[in-house]
């Protein structure tokens, strides 16, 4: 009643995205990115992230990381930034995208990895769990590997607005309901302990976001004075109520549509 055993994929592509029922490793034609100088703000991230991830391509030791921070500044953008820089440095490493909620079936999927002749970045966008989710226990056989260990050609990148991966009213209630409030907490919290690198994301200033348009601007060929992007730019995160580098680029989208560039 199984069903046959998953056929060996074939790696030819790039980028892959995992899904189930039935399983498979499914190509990504073209990934959607930007380029790593773009990406302003969060330099000591990207930096740290990158060597790693070189490290890594070479056949090296490296770590986990985990992406935490605030929202919209380029926590998922770093990551496929970083994959396509590394890649042009020459090694052929593979992205693969598995979704928070496939969890559960990453066990089949580190096994299809384990013997392929590749080096892969697993990705996991917006990590995090709510009450009485168990994914996280399919988590740690990611980043432990149980008996087997994690496979010397895998490495789990996860991004996340929480650097414990739960809320924090989560966390609460554990301390004031359970019989060892201490062991509770810690076997959830330890999560986050499990990944090598942390690397935070914090709110840009004013002028890191004004940077972040004035690029998109140069690269792309959009013709407009520094006076007048820092009034619209200005007046537009006003309008959201925040300030990030996704809004940068919604700005910047705006903009080039009104002067009729494409962006390709």
């Amino acid at each position: 009643m199984a069903p046959p055993p998953l056929d060996a994929p074939d790696f030819d592509a790039e980028a892959f995205v995992w899904h189930v029922t039935p399983d498979a490793l499914v190509p990504v034609p073209r990934v959607s990115r930007v380029d790593l100088e773009l990406l302003v703000g969060i330099d000591r991230a990207r930096d740290t992230l990158y060597a790693n991830t070189l490290q890594f391509a070479r056949g090296l030791p490296a770590n986990n990381a985990l992406l935490w921070g605030a929202r919209g500044m380029g926590k998922s953008s770093v990551v496929k930034a970083v994959h396509a820089a590394v890649r042009a440095e020459g090694p052929d490493l593979k992205l693969v995208e598995l979704q928070r909620e496939d969890l559960p079936s990453v066990g089949r999927l580190l096994a299809l990895l384990r013997d392929a002749p590749y080096r892969f970045v697993l990705f996991c966008d917006d990590l995090s769990f709510s009450h009485d989710d168990q994914h996280y226990k399919s988590l740690k056989a990611v980043l432990d590997g149980g008996v087997e260990g994690r496979p010397d050609n895998v490495v789990l990148y996860a991004t996340s607005n929480r650097r414990h991966l739960m809320p924090r009213d989560m966390i609460e209630n554990e301390r004031s309901s359970s019989i060892n409030p201490s062991e509770a907490v810690e076997e959830k919290v330890s999560l986050s302990d499990r990944f090598g690198l942390w690397l935070g994301f914090h709110p840009c200033s004013q002028d890191e976001y004004l940077a972040m348009i004035r690029g998109y601007c140069d690269r792309h060929g959009v013709a407009i004075d520094d006076e007048t992007l820092r009034a619209e730019a200005i007046e537009w995160q006003a309008t959201r109520g925040s300030r990030s580098g996704r809004v940068a680029w919604q700005y910047f989208t705006d903009l080039a549509g009104r002067k009729g560039v494409a962006l390709s």
